[in-house]
Order: C-alpha cells, then structure tokens, then sequence
C-alpha cells in the first residue's frame, strides 16, 4: 500500500508555514507592486530581515540545513511542500538560515571563513558558472584560472548570476586545465568581491535581478580552492541538480493561488447576463489548470522523495522541472485570459506573474535541455519507462 498522507508533525509544519505567509508575508504584497513600479527594490532589506527574524523566532530557520549547524534538516520532501507555500505570494521572501549544498565541501577553514557565516545571515553567496557564450552548455565555460606561485589568477566573465549585485563572495568556475577542460580541468573558487571582481545589474522583463560579473586579473590564493583541483564540475553539477525540483514545487504554490483567484473572478464576474463560471469555455480552461497542476504535484514530490531516500533523482528531477515550467506559464496564461483587461493591468500581480514565471522555461536548464536530458536517458537505457519504485 502506499501511503500519501503526509505524518501529523509534517502537516503541523506546513499549516504553520501556510498561516505564517498568509499573516506576515502576503499583507507585503500591494507595498512590493508599488515599490516595483516606482522602480525600487521589491521589498527593504531591514524588512526581510525582520521577517526573517519573525520566522526564525517561531522555529523556521535553516529548513535543509543540518541539525549540526543549527538547522531542521527537514529533507528534500517538506523542503518541497514549503516551497509550494512560499510560492503563494510574490514578495521575495525565503527563510533564513541555509547555505548553498556545496558550501558544505569546505575544508575546516573554509567553513569558519564562509559556510558558517553564510547560514548565519552574515555573508550572501552566488554561484557562477554561465558566461555569455555557455549558457546551458556549461561545459563550453572559457573564464581561465592560471596558477601562478602559491595563487591563481582569474580571467574572464560570467552573466545571468542570480544574486550576483549582492553577494560578497562567488563560487566561480573556471577552466584550470584546458585540455581536459569539464573532465577534470574545471575548478571552483572561492572569491570575496574585495578581492578584485565586479558586478552589474542586467535588465530583465521580469523581477528577477541577475548580474554580469567581471574578473579582470582577480588574484586568488589556492585556500581558497573549494574542493579538489579539476574537480570544479562534479561540484557544479550537484548544485545544478538539488535545485531543479525546487524550482516546480514553488511554481506549484505560485499557480494554486492564481487559479483560486481565476475561479474566485470567474463566479463575481458577469457577462451576457451570467457569471461567466458558467460558460464552457471558463469551466475547462480551469479544468485544465487543476489537472496539471495536481500532475506537476506529483512528479515533485516522487523526484524529491528520490533525493531524500539517497537515489539518483536526476531523471525525476529533469521531468518534474519541464512539466512545472510549462504548466505554470499555461495557467497563468488562462488566469490573464479568464481576467481580461484586467488581468493585462499592473493593477492586478497576474501580469507581473506572467513576466516571472516565464523565466522557468529558461534556468536552471532550459526547456530544451530537460527534454534533451530525458530523452537521452531512455535512449542510453540510463532510465527505462515503467521504472518507478526502483
């Protein structure tokens, strides 16, 4: 028999989480659209700290960190149901308290100089490995790292790096050793921004706030090595890949709550006579929304269930991000239309919604790569139809 209900304590946890972002988040939700019109930063620094702080105070904090730092160590499957409730609301909000998977292969000294105080909230990390001529094709990387006496010196440019305006050091991936190039010629450092490289914000058509990083002769001591030498893309790869059932789960949350919005317009609004709930056309564009969004559901959770019990979840993974990001850009697509003109206006967040959300059809690998991705699988037998269970 399998069992889908989630245990007492995991229900508790969300229903927490739910009435926590119900309460302190999505009353932010009309400030942040004002702010983003005005052309100003979504939501105030010492705002997101003391919401932080808030969630931190009722237990929330470090959600996937180890309990040996001080975290809850919740695991990928609630980590996945807490995502969908963060992603109800718009207002940039996550919990404090986590530090990129790779941080935690540093050495002693390392984790004193970044994991720690990542977690702690006192430093802000970004991760680097696109550049202008390797986006998905992360193995065409051509930022160059030179040894040269007890340093190395890092050459080159990376873009669309989330967070990259406001860390204050980046884990960037450069080419140590050309000729083996991804298989054992890539190496990730760590580099504090006070040690030479630059940033700057790259305009997007939605919120999200990328930048382009410059590294220009930025001269880096070999501590500060993040692993082993030429071992830069296996580490890659592991950050790459924890991500991506992440990215469907909060999709889930985001397209719940403008279908629940889409049904509640749908029975107030009239026309011909009717609420236009009771037309055909309205009733299975809904129809639709629900059904994919209960499919994307499931294909999350199984690939985060395949993180937690230690299995290879990449094929899940690549499945569930394609199908997340597709269903969320058809529903909000259907919420726009179920609204018309007023879904079309920034008085309303469904516009908004529409420009963030077309984003997951992009990073974190395209559209593109997971279908390359999972069809390679089963054409190499590396995943086989019917192999769920094992």
């Amino acid at each position: 028999m399998v069992d889908f209900s989630l245990s007492v304590e995991e229900r508790q946890i969300r229903d927490t989480v739910r009435a926590f972002i119900s309460k302190e988040v999505m009353p932010l939700e009309q400030e942040v659209l004002r702010n983003e019109r005005a052309g100003v930063p979504a939501i105030a620094v010492d705002v997101l700290a003391e919401l932080r702080a808030k969630a931190r105070r009722a237990g929330f904090w470090g959600m996937n960190t180890p309990e040996e730092y001080g975290g809850m160590n919740l695991g990928a499957v609630m980590s996945a149901i807490l995502a969908m409730e963060t992603g109800r609301t718009y207002v940039p909000f996550s919990f404090a308290g986590s530090a990129d998977n790779i941080l935690y292969s540093c050495n002693d000294e390392q984790k004193q100089r970044y994991l720690i105080p990542t977690i702690e909230g006192e430093r802000r990390s970004c991760f680097a490995i696109t550049e202008p001529g390797a986006g998905s094709d992360a193995r065409n990387i051509r930022t160059r790292a030179v040894r040269d006496g007890g340093d190395w010196v890092i050459n080159g440019e990376k873009t669309f790096i989330t967070g990259g305006n406001e860390a204050d050091f980046v884990m960037v991936f450069a080419v140590t050793d050309p000729d083996k190039g991804a298989d054992g010629g890539v190496t990730c450092f760590l580099v504090d921004r006070d040690m030479g490289w630059k940033s700057e914000p790259i305009p997007t058509m939605g919120q999200w706030g990328p930048a382009a990083l410059v590294f220009d002769d930025v001269r880096v001591p070999d501590e500060n090595v993040l692993g082993e030498v030429g071992r830069g893309f296996a580490l890659a790869l592991r950050w790459i890949g924890q991500g991506r059932y992440m990215i469907p789960a909060r999709a889930i949350g985001s397209a719940e709550r403008m279908l629940q919005m889409a049904i509640d317009y749908a029975k107030i609004r009239h026309s011909m006579g009717n609420p236009i709930a009771e037309y055909q056309a309205i009733q299975w564009q809904i129809a639709d929304s629900q059904v994919e969004i209960e499919s994307t559901k499931w294909l999350t959770l199984y690939a985060a269930w395949r993180v937690q019990q230690g299995m290879d979840a990449r094929h899940a993974s690549s499945i569930a991000k394609l199908n997340g990001a597709l269903m969320a850009n058809q529903v909000v697509d259907r919420v726009l239309q179920i609204h018309g003109g007023m879904g079309y206006t920034k008085e309303l967040p469904i516009e908004r919604w529409y420009r963030e959300l077309r984003l997951l059809r992009i990073f974190e690998g395209t559209d593109e790569i997971q279908r390359r991705t999972i069809a390679r699988n089963l054409l190499k037998g590396h995943a086989r139809l019917g192999g769920i269970g094992e």
